[in-house]
Parts: C-alpha cells; sequence; structure tokens
C-alpha cells in the first residue's frame, strides 16, 4: 500500500510515520509512505498558500491551486509505479465520522491520500474537484489537519500484511468486531492488594475466551450503549439446542405458582437494585409476586415454567388476545446458560396467530434489550415513564419491542 499526506507540516507527519511499529514495517517495505509540502506548489513569489474568505469572517483559508497541484503530482507518481488514481481523503470538522469499519475500507485500496486542513477551512472548489470522501475523527477542533491525518493513517496502515506480528493482535482489539476490548494484565498476579481475575490462571483457554467475551459486552454496555445496540442488531443469536431434561410447562399447579413466583421476585430483584428505592424492593415480597401471576392468569395469561433436570429456573408468559410477551424472568443462578433466548423463542412460537408479537421491557434493562434485539425484535415507541420517588436513576420507561 501507498499512502501520501498532503501537508504543511510534512517533517511533523514524517517523524511519526518513521517511528515505532510503523517505521519497522516501512523499512521492511511493507508499505511506502510520502508527505507533501503544499507550499512547494505554490506560484507566488512569498510561497503564500492562504488568504482572507469571500464573504468575510476570521481566520484565512487554504488556497485551492497549490492543493491540487500536489494531487495531480501524487497522481502522476502512482501512475509511475503502475498504480491505479489515489482514493483522495480530505480530513475536515464536516467529514463523515471516523471508525474502525472505515479504517478497514481504507485498508482496502492500493493508494490513499491524505489532505491536511488549516485555518478556517480550504477552498471548497478543490475538495468539490478531488475528494473522493471527506473524514472526521471527532466532533472537535484541532489548529490543523496533521493529527486527524496521522490517526488514518495509523489506524489504516497497521491493519496491512507483516504491520503487526499477527493477525490476532488487531482482530481482537477494541472496535475490530464493534465491542470493546476486555481488560489486560500482566505480572504480577497481585498487585497493591488487587487480584487479577482466578479465570486466567486457569490455562483454561475455552474458559477464558468466555469470560473475555463477556467482559467486552459488559464493557461496551456500559460504556458505550450505542456501539452495543448496533452490535447486537449485526449479529443475530442462535438459539441454543433444548437440553435433555429441560421442558417449559403451562403452569396449572400450586406448586408450579410458588416455584413461579420465587424465580420472578428473585430476578426482578436483581434486575431493580441499581434503578428503585430498598423500601420499594422490600414492599415486593414473593407472596405479592405470586399474587400479581394469579392475576394474570385471571386476565387470560398462559404462564409457562421452565425446568431444567426438575429444578426450576425460568418464566415466560404470553397473552393470546393482544399478542404479548411478558413475565420473562430467569432465576438469577441460571443465567447465562441460555434459557431467556430459548423461552423468548418458546414464547413467540406460541403466538402463531399473531404476526408481530410484541413485548415490555424496562430502558435500564441492559441485557434483555441486548437479547430482544439480537433476536430480531426492534423497539416500537414507549409504553409509559416511571416518575415516581421509587425511582432512584431517571429516566425509567418501559420501551415497546416488536417482532
Amino acid at each position: 500500500m501507498r499512502i501520501d499526506i498532503v501537508t504543511l507540516f510534512p517533517e511533523l507527519c514524517g517523524s511519526f510515520l518513521n517511528a515505532s511499529i510503523l517505521g519497522r514495517a516501512a523499512k521492511k517495505g511493507l508499505f511506502e509512505a510520502h508527505c507533501h509540502q503544499i507550499r512547494d506548489y505554490t506560484t507566488n513569489k512569498q510561497r503564500q498558500t492562504d488568504d482572507y474568505p469571500y464573504g468575510g469572517g476570521c481566520g484565512m483559508v487554504l488556497y485551492a491551486q497549490p492543493i491540487a497541484d500536489c494531487l495531480r503530482a501524487v497522481t502522476a507518481q502512482c501512475e509511475a509505479q503502475g498504480r491505479g488514481k489515489p482514493h483522495v481523503v480530505f480530513l475536515t470538522a464536516a467529514g463523515a465520522p471516523y471508525n474502525e469499519q472505515k479504517a478497514r475500507e481504507l485498508a482496502g485500496y492500493e493508494a490513499v491520500t491524505l489532505v491536511c486542513g488549516h485555518y478556517e477551512g480550504i477552498d471548497e472548489r478543490v475538495i468539490e474537484a478531488f475528494a473522493d470522501e471527506e473524514i472526521s475523527i471527532g466532533d472537535y477542533v484541532l489548529t490543523g489537519g496533521e493529527l486527524a491525518s496521522l490517526v488514518v493513517a495509523d489506524s489504516v496502515l497497521r491493519l496491512q500484511p507483516g504491520v503487526l506480528a499477527e493477525e490476532k493482535g488487531y482482530q481482537e482489539e477494541s472496535y475490530w468486531d464493534g465491542l470493546i476490548e476486555y481488560p489486560q494484565y500482566t505480572r504480577p498476579e497481585v498487585w497493591e492488594g488487587r487480584a487479577i481475575p482466578p479465570v486466567l490462571l486457569t490455562g483454561d483457554h475455552q474458559k477464558i475466551d468466555a469470560w473475555r467475551a463477556q467482559q467486552s459486552k459488559a464493557r461496551t454496555r456500559a460504556r458505550r450503549p450505542d456501539l452495543y445496540e448496533t452490535w447486537c442488531e449485526t449479529h443475530p443469536l442462535t438459539v441454543p439446542k433444548w437440553k435433555r431434561g429441560e421442558n417449559a410447562r403451562l403452569i396449572k399447579t400450586e406448586e408450579q405458582l410458588d416455584a413461579a413466583a420465587a424465580i420472578y421476585h428473585a430476578a426482578w430483584q436483581q434486575m431493580t437494585a441499581d434503578t428503585t428505592t430498598q423500601e420499594y424492593r422490600d414492599a415486593h415480597t414473593v407472596a405479592v409476586m405470586r399474587e400479581e401471576l394469579v392475576n394474570d392468569r385471571k386476565n387470560g395469561w398462559a404462564l409457562y415454567l421452565h425446568t431444567t433436570a426438575g429444578r426450576p429456573d425460568g418464566l415466560v408468559g404470553v397473552l393470546h388476545k393482544t399478542g404479548e410477551v411478558g413475565r420473562l424472568y430467569v432465576a438469577p443462578a441460571a443465567q447465562g446458560q441460555g434459557i431467556g433466548a430459548k423461552l423468548l423463542d418458546f414464547a413467540r412460537k406460541k403466538l402463531p396467530e399473531q404476526e408481530h408479537p410484541h413485548l415490555l421491557v424496562l430502558n435500564v434493562n441492559k441485557p434483555a434489550r441486548a437479547l430482544y434485539i439480537r433476536m430480531g425484535w426492534r423497539p416500537a415507541g414507549v409504553q409509559r415513564y416511571f416518575t415516581g420517588p421509587e425511582c432512584t436513576v431517571q429516566p425509567v420507561y418501559e420501551e415497546l419491542f416488536q417482532f
């Protein structure tokens, strides 16, 4: 790959590209990088590159002519090497947001040219004439485009074959698969009283990989809910196969109702621990939850109890007359085993007469929202807000999801 940077400060860009990992890779011939001084292409004696903007205003605007001539020269150099026309990117505040997906896309080009803006910007006419796209690395303002161009160059060049020691070096990092990377640890095992997670000492790579995947999801869900929702939409969940001795039966007996109430109570207490007051949760006893389930059945709900090897561990309900799915809860000790996905799929199949079954979920119940999205359910509005004194987090509301 060839990468060119069109800039007023080629020495700044060049020093970065010749250092550390990229510098070693360039010396091995894994890519070639060139930094071009815009002033070298000016046609005035003062080598001036900018002027006042038409229409008035503070600051200066870069001329179109020297940038255009520089880009023509870069194109000619590429042609002399037998390369095609370079993909030209202008780094501007008005550009599309940059991300790992765009880095991978740019890494696929044979040649990429990055143009650094400065002052109040670049004459729009040269952007219109030469730009294949405009990119912004974030919603903030820099004194020039050099740092932005180096961010793009670094993220693109590190994806070139051989630049990193092994492909796994970037495929497990943050954003590669849409998630933030899991936490990392090194020696010593205990530092200032803080021990590394025991699973990392087991040598069981299957358990370690599972732990890392769980950590990545949890971190992304907590720190970047926007990324996590996008990841859920693009990573559909395959419903796990039912195990031997695992079933879901219609609740008919008092004993089944007692077991369902205990599951409902424990899972609800866990779910609302960070969003409601202790007093409010204390008022919701197992007996209160049992009475709610009794009323559900009176109102037409069909409730199903999930058991594994005879042990009750899940609950779900369906209301045939409206197509609603509800009371989907898994006992805390049984979570993470795919029971929620199985019960949601089970409930949807119990409503074949409904074209679009629906359900409600608290917006703060991130694991449940993620499950629904990955299984093909999508947000369809807000049912109601909770603004009473029992809420410790605002806003809390019920979202309507539809299949």
